[in-house]
Protein backbone atom coordinates (compact mmCIF):
# COMPACT_ATOMS: atom_id res chain seq x y z
CA UNK A 1 0.00 0.00 0.00
CA UNK A 2 2.67 2.41 -0.73
CA UNK A 3 0.58 4.25 -3.55
CA UNK A 4 -0.62 7.32 -1.69
CA UNK A 5 -3.77 7.01 -3.69
CA UNK A 6 -4.39 3.45 -3.05
CA UNK A 7 -4.22 3.89 0.85
CA UNK A 8 -6.58 6.95 0.82
CA UNK A 9 -9.16 4.77 -1.01
CA UNK A 10 -8.34 2.04 1.44
CA UNK A 11 -11.75 0.98 2.68
CA UNK A 12 -13.25 0.41 6.16
CA UNK A 13 -15.13 -2.45 4.93
CA UNK A 14 -11.75 -4.14 5.08
CA UNK A 15 -11.75 -5.19 8.47
CA UNK A 16 -14.82 -7.57 7.74
CA UNK A 17 -12.60 -10.39 6.47
CA UNK A 18 -11.09 -10.24 10.10
CA UNK A 19 -14.93 -10.87 11.31
CA UNK A 20 -15.42 -13.73 8.66
CA UNK A 21 -12.21 -15.44 9.53
CA UNK A 22 -12.50 -14.95 13.33
CA UNK A 23 -16.18 -17.02 12.81
CA UNK A 24 -14.45 -19.55 10.96
CA UNK A 25 -11.98 -19.77 13.76
CA UNK A 26 -14.53 -20.17 16.56
CA UNK A 27 -16.74 -22.30 14.19
CA UNK A 28 -13.99 -24.79 13.57
CA UNK A 29 -13.09 -24.78 17.32
CA UNK A 30 -16.55 -25.08 18.09
CA UNK A 31 -16.74 -28.13 15.96
CA UNK A 32 -13.71 -29.72 16.99
CA UNK A 33 -14.77 -29.77 20.30
CA UNK A 34 -18.56 -31.10 19.09
CA UNK A 35 -17.21 -34.01 17.84
CA UNK A 36 -14.06 -34.67 19.96
CA UNK A 37 -11.64 -34.04 17.03
CA UNK A 38 -8.03 -32.69 17.66
CA UNK A 39 -7.17 -31.13 14.75
CA UNK A 40 -5.60 -28.10 16.34
CA UNK A 41 -7.22 -26.25 12.96
CA UNK A 42 -8.41 -23.48 14.78
CA UNK A 43 -5.15 -22.43 16.77
CA UNK A 44 -3.49 -22.08 13.23
CA UNK A 45 -6.76 -19.79 12.02
CA UNK A 46 -6.07 -17.46 14.96
CA UNK A 47 -2.05 -16.78 14.42
CA UNK A 48 -3.57 -15.71 10.67
CA UNK A 49 -6.61 -13.33 11.81
CA UNK A 50 -4.27 -12.08 14.59
CA UNK A 51 -1.70 -11.42 12.20
CA UNK A 52 -4.22 -9.69 9.47
CA UNK A 53 -6.28 -7.96 11.98
CA UNK A 54 -2.64 -5.61 12.54
CA UNK A 55 -2.15 -5.49 9.13
CA UNK A 56 -5.15 -3.94 8.16
CA UNK A 57 -4.89 -1.57 11.80
CA UNK A 58 -1.55 -0.61 10.47
CA UNK A 59 -2.86 0.75 7.25
CA UNK A 60 -5.86 2.16 8.37
CA UNK A 61 -4.05 4.12 11.39
CA UNK A 62 -1.67 5.44 8.11
CA UNK A 63 -4.81 6.45 6.28
CA UNK A 64 -5.88 8.29 9.39
CA UNK A 65 -2.99 10.08 9.82
CA UNK A 66 -2.42 10.93 5.80
CA UNK A 67 -5.99 11.15 4.64
CA UNK A 68 -7.90 12.61 7.70
CA UNK A 69 -10.51 14.05 5.02
CA UNK A 70 -11.16 10.96 3.35
CA UNK A 71 -11.84 8.76 7.08
CA UNK A 72 -14.35 11.75 8.28
CA UNK A 73 -16.09 11.23 4.39
CA UNK A 74 -16.31 7.54 5.31
CA UNK A 75 -17.69 8.52 8.94
CA UNK A 76 -20.43 10.47 7.42
CA UNK A 77 -21.24 8.65 4.69
CA UNK A 78 -24.97 6.59 5.35
CA UNK A 79 -23.24 2.79 4.16
CA UNK A 80 -20.15 3.20 5.40
CA UNK A 81 -19.77 4.77 8.43
CA UNK A 82 -21.97 1.51 9.21
CA UNK A 83 -18.66 -0.31 8.76
CA UNK A 84 -16.76 1.05 11.42
CA UNK A 85 -17.83 -0.91 13.97
CA UNK A 86 -16.65 -3.90 12.51
CA UNK A 87 -13.34 -2.64 14.06
CA UNK A 88 -14.68 -2.86 17.86
CA UNK A 89 -16.11 -6.09 16.91
CA UNK A 90 -12.83 -7.60 15.26
CA UNK A 91 -11.37 -6.90 19.25
CA UNK A 92 -14.52 -8.42 20.43
CA UNK A 93 -14.48 -12.13 17.77
CA UNK A 94 -10.62 -11.70 18.55
CA UNK A 95 -11.05 -11.54 22.51
CA UNK A 96 -13.49 -15.02 21.97
CA UNK A 97 -10.23 -16.37 20.09
CA UNK A 98 -8.19 -15.68 22.41
CA UNK A 99 -9.99 -17.58 25.52
CA UNK A 100 -8.81 -20.35 24.20
CA UNK A 101 -5.58 -19.72 22.38
CA UNK A 102 -4.29 -17.19 24.37
CA UNK A 103 -5.85 -16.30 27.39
CA UNK A 104 -3.77 -13.45 28.71
CA UNK A 105 -4.72 -11.53 26.12
CA UNK A 106 -8.51 -11.80 25.86
CA UNK A 107 -9.64 -9.72 28.80
CA UNK A 108 -7.79 -6.36 27.26
CA UNK A 109 -8.94 -7.33 24.02
CA UNK A 110 -12.68 -7.73 25.18
CA UNK A 111 -12.25 -4.42 27.28
CA UNK A 112 -10.95 -2.40 24.16
CA UNK A 113 -13.29 -3.80 22.17
CA UNK A 114 -16.56 -3.18 24.71
CA UNK A 115 -15.72 0.55 25.12
CA UNK A 116 -14.71 1.20 21.08
CA UNK A 117 -18.62 -0.64 20.40
CA UNK A 118 -20.34 1.54 22.67
CA UNK A 119 -18.62 4.70 21.17
CA UNK A 120 -19.70 3.29 18.20
CA UNK A 121 -23.27 2.64 18.54
CA UNK A 122 -23.72 6.16 20.57
CA UNK A 123 -22.06 8.54 17.68
CA UNK A 124 -23.60 6.39 14.48
CA UNK A 125 -27.18 6.48 16.56
CA UNK A 126 -26.63 9.86 17.02
CA UNK A 127 -25.85 10.40 13.38
CA UNK A 128 -28.77 8.86 12.48
CA UNK A 129 -31.27 10.61 14.91
CA UNK A 130 -29.71 14.38 13.67
CA UNK A 131 -29.12 13.32 10.08
CA UNK A 132 -30.58 15.53 7.35
CA UNK A 133 -29.94 13.63 4.41
CA UNK A 134 -30.69 10.23 4.71
CA UNK A 135 -33.50 8.59 2.75
CA UNK A 136 -34.89 5.38 2.79
CA UNK A 137 -32.90 3.81 -0.18
CA UNK A 138 -29.71 4.67 2.17
CA UNK A 139 -30.65 2.11 4.79
CA UNK A 140 -29.63 -1.73 4.14
CA UNK A 141 -28.76 -4.92 6.49
CA UNK A 142 -25.24 -3.33 7.17
CA UNK A 143 -26.88 -1.10 9.11
CA UNK A 144 -27.33 -3.64 12.02
CA UNK A 145 -23.14 -3.82 12.34
CA UNK A 146 -23.06 -1.02 14.67
CA UNK A 147 -26.03 -1.02 16.94
CA UNK A 148 -27.02 -4.97 16.84
CA UNK A 149 -23.33 -5.82 17.22
CA UNK A 150 -23.69 -5.17 20.86
CA UNK A 151 -25.13 -8.78 21.06
CA UNK A 152 -21.46 -9.99 21.10
CA UNK A 153 -19.83 -8.38 24.33
CA UNK A 154 -21.92 -11.22 26.37
CA UNK A 155 -20.27 -14.56 24.09
CA UNK A 156 -16.93 -13.91 25.74
CA UNK A 157 -17.97 -11.13 28.28
CA UNK A 158 -19.61 -14.09 30.96
CA UNK A 159 -16.82 -15.89 30.88
CA UNK A 160 -14.59 -13.56 32.33
CA UNK A 161 -16.79 -12.35 34.97
CA UNK A 162 -18.57 -9.14 33.01
CA UNK A 163 -22.44 -10.27 34.17
CA UNK A 164 -23.85 -7.02 34.00
CA UNK A 165 -21.99 -5.46 31.45
CA UNK A 166 -23.05 -8.76 29.08
CA UNK A 167 -26.57 -8.37 30.50
CA UNK A 168 -26.53 -4.52 28.90
CA UNK A 169 -25.14 -5.04 25.72
CA UNK A 170 -26.77 -8.15 25.31
CA UNK A 171 -30.35 -5.45 25.66
CA UNK A 172 -29.46 -2.78 23.03
CA UNK A 173 -28.51 -5.52 20.61
CA UNK A 174 -31.80 -7.93 20.83
CA UNK A 175 -34.27 -4.40 20.98
CA UNK A 176 -33.11 -2.62 18.01
CA UNK A 177 -32.88 -5.71 16.15
CA UNK A 178 -36.44 -6.04 16.27
CA UNK A 179 -36.66 -2.03 15.83
CA UNK A 180 -34.02 -2.50 12.25
CA UNK A 181 -36.08 -5.53 10.77
CA UNK A 182 -38.69 -3.91 10.61
CA UNK A 183 -37.48 -0.51 8.92
CA UNK A 184 -35.07 -3.22 6.68
CA UNK A 185 -37.95 -5.50 5.32
CA UNK A 186 -40.18 -2.15 4.91
CA UNK A 187 -37.14 -0.95 2.34
CA UNK A 188 -36.84 -4.80 0.47
CA UNK A 189 -40.50 -4.99 0.08
CA UNK A 190 -41.98 -1.69 -0.79
CA UNK A 191 -39.09 0.09 -1.95
CA UNK A 192 -36.42 -0.31 -5.43
CA UNK A 193 -33.91 -3.31 -4.83
CA UNK A 194 -30.74 -2.25 -3.72
CA UNK A 195 -27.62 -1.61 -6.10
CA UNK A 196 -25.98 -4.87 -6.61
CA UNK A 197 -22.85 -3.93 -4.61
CA UNK A 198 -24.96 -4.38 -1.16
CA UNK A 199 -27.15 -7.32 -2.34
CA UNK A 200 -24.77 -9.49 -0.12
CA UNK A 201 -25.66 -7.32 3.16
CA UNK A 202 -28.34 -9.30 2.76
CA UNK A 203 -26.65 -12.11 4.44
CA UNK A 204 -26.62 -9.69 7.37
CA UNK A 205 -29.57 -10.37 8.37
CA UNK A 206 -28.58 -14.32 9.57
CA UNK A 207 -26.56 -12.76 12.03
CA UNK A 208 -28.57 -10.97 14.79
CA UNK A 209 -30.83 -14.01 15.76
CA UNK A 210 -27.61 -16.30 15.74
CA UNK A 211 -25.31 -14.25 17.49
CA UNK A 212 -28.55 -13.42 19.68
CA UNK A 213 -28.62 -17.30 20.20
CA UNK A 214 -24.79 -17.69 21.28
CA UNK A 215 -25.01 -14.75 23.77
CA UNK A 216 -27.81 -15.91 25.11
CA UNK A 217 -26.69 -19.60 26.25
CA UNK A 218 -23.90 -17.63 27.60
CA UNK A 219 -26.15 -15.56 30.04
CA UNK A 220 -28.33 -18.41 31.01
CA UNK A 221 -26.89 -21.66 29.79
CA UNK A 222 -30.03 -23.15 29.03
CA UNK A 223 -31.68 -23.96 25.48
CA UNK A 224 -35.47 -22.67 26.65
CA UNK A 225 -38.16 -21.28 24.57
CA UNK A 226 -36.34 -17.81 24.30
CA UNK A 227 -33.17 -19.77 22.40
CA UNK A 228 -34.58 -21.69 20.23
CA UNK A 229 -36.88 -18.74 18.76
CA UNK A 230 -33.93 -16.98 18.20
CA UNK A 231 -31.68 -20.04 16.59
CA UNK A 232 -34.69 -21.25 14.37
CA UNK A 233 -34.91 -17.67 12.70
CA UNK A 234 -31.31 -17.18 12.12
CA UNK A 235 -31.51 -20.90 10.44
CA UNK A 236 -35.22 -20.06 8.73
CA UNK A 237 -33.04 -16.55 7.07
CA UNK A 238 -30.52 -18.63 6.23
CA UNK A 239 -33.01 -20.96 4.26
CA UNK A 240 -34.43 -17.96 2.93
CA UNK A 241 -31.60 -16.17 1.73
CA UNK A 242 -30.02 -19.97 0.18
CA UNK A 243 -33.29 -20.06 -2.01
CA UNK A 244 -32.64 -16.72 -3.60
CA UNK A 245 -29.08 -18.43 -5.46
CA UNK A 246 -30.14 -17.36 -8.53
CA UNK A 247 -29.69 -13.87 -7.61
CA UNK A 248 -26.68 -13.75 -5.56
CA UNK A 249 -24.03 -15.94 -8.06
CA UNK A 250 -25.09 -13.22 -11.07
CA UNK A 251 -23.03 -10.63 -8.98
CA UNK A 252 -19.75 -9.26 -10.14
CA UNK A 253 -17.08 -9.59 -7.27
CA UNK A 254 -17.00 -6.63 -4.39
CA UNK A 255 -15.41 -6.12 -1.29
CA UNK A 256 -19.06 -6.64 0.06
CA UNK A 257 -18.92 -10.27 -0.75
CA UNK A 258 -17.54 -10.40 2.39
CA UNK A 259 -20.63 -10.00 4.15
CA UNK A 260 -21.78 -14.09 3.54
CA UNK A 261 -18.75 -15.01 5.71
CA UNK A 262 -19.80 -13.42 9.29
CA UNK A 263 -23.42 -14.50 9.31
CA UNK A 264 -22.84 -17.79 7.59
CA UNK A 265 -20.11 -18.52 10.87
CA UNK A 266 -22.32 -17.18 13.36
CA UNK A 267 -25.67 -19.94 12.22
CA UNK A 268 -22.91 -22.36 12.16
CA UNK A 269 -21.64 -22.17 15.47
CA UNK A 270 -24.99 -21.74 16.84
CA UNK A 271 -26.11 -25.08 15.31
CA UNK A 272 -23.10 -26.89 16.86
CA UNK A 273 -23.97 -25.43 20.30
CA UNK A 274 -27.62 -26.77 19.22
CA UNK A 275 -26.11 -30.50 18.55
CA UNK A 276 -23.98 -30.15 22.12
CA UNK A 277 -27.27 -29.54 24.03
CA UNK A 278 -29.48 -31.98 21.74
CA UNK A 279 -27.42 -34.36 20.50
CA UNK A 280 -29.50 -34.19 17.43
CA UNK A 281 -28.72 -36.55 14.36
CA UNK A 282 -30.00 -33.81 12.46
CA UNK A 283 -28.15 -31.03 13.95
CA UNK A 284 -24.57 -33.04 13.55
CA UNK A 285 -25.44 -33.66 10.01
CA UNK A 286 -26.14 -29.73 9.46
CA UNK A 287 -23.09 -28.48 11.26
CA UNK A 288 -20.89 -30.65 8.90
CA UNK A 289 -22.76 -29.68 6.21
CA UNK A 290 -22.37 -25.64 7.24
CA UNK A 291 -18.88 -26.08 8.60
CA UNK A 292 -17.77 -27.35 4.95
CA UNK A 293 -19.93 -24.73 3.30
CA UNK A 294 -18.40 -21.88 5.61
CA UNK A 295 -14.38 -23.44 5.04
CA UNK A 296 -15.06 -23.44 0.97
CA UNK A 297 -16.78 -19.88 1.14
CA UNK A 298 -13.76 -18.40 3.06
CA UNK A 299 -11.04 -20.22 1.14
CA UNK A 300 -13.10 -18.51 -1.96
CA UNK A 301 -13.58 -15.24 -0.88
CA UNK A 302 -9.79 -14.99 0.25
CA UNK A 303 -8.59 -16.13 -3.57
CA UNK A 304 -11.24 -13.38 -4.81
CA UNK A 305 -9.84 -11.00 -2.49
CA UNK A 306 -6.14 -11.40 -3.13
CA UNK A 307 -6.78 -11.69 -7.18
CA UNK A 308 -8.75 -8.23 -6.76
CA UNK A 309 -6.14 -6.38 -4.81
CA UNK A 310 -3.52 -8.00 -7.00
CA UNK A 311 -5.07 -6.48 -10.25
CA UNK A 312 -6.26 -2.90 -8.21
CA UNK A 313 -10.10 -3.56 -8.16
CA UNK A 314 -9.74 -2.56 -4.41
CA UNK A 315 -8.78 0.74 -2.77
CA UNK A 316 -9.41 2.34 -6.05
CA UNK A 317 -12.31 5.81 -6.26
CA UNK A 318 -15.52 4.47 -6.58
CA UNK A 319 -17.29 5.24 -9.79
Amino acid sequence: MSNPSRLENFPISFFSIVMGLCGLTIAWSTFQRAFGLQLNVDGALALFVAGLFVVLLFFYVRKILHFRDAVIRELNHPVKMNFFPSISISLLLLSIVSLHTLPVVAEPLWLMGTVMHIGFTLYIMSVWIHHDQFEIHHINPAWFIPVVGNVLVPVAGMQLGYTEVSWFFFSIGIVFWIVLMTIIFYRIMFHSPMPEKLMPTLFILIAPPAVGFLSYMKLTGDLDAFARILYYVGLFLTLLLATQYRFFIRINFFLTWWAYSFPIAAITIATLVVYEHTGSVVHAGLSWVLVTLLTLLIIMLLYRTARAVSRHMICRPED
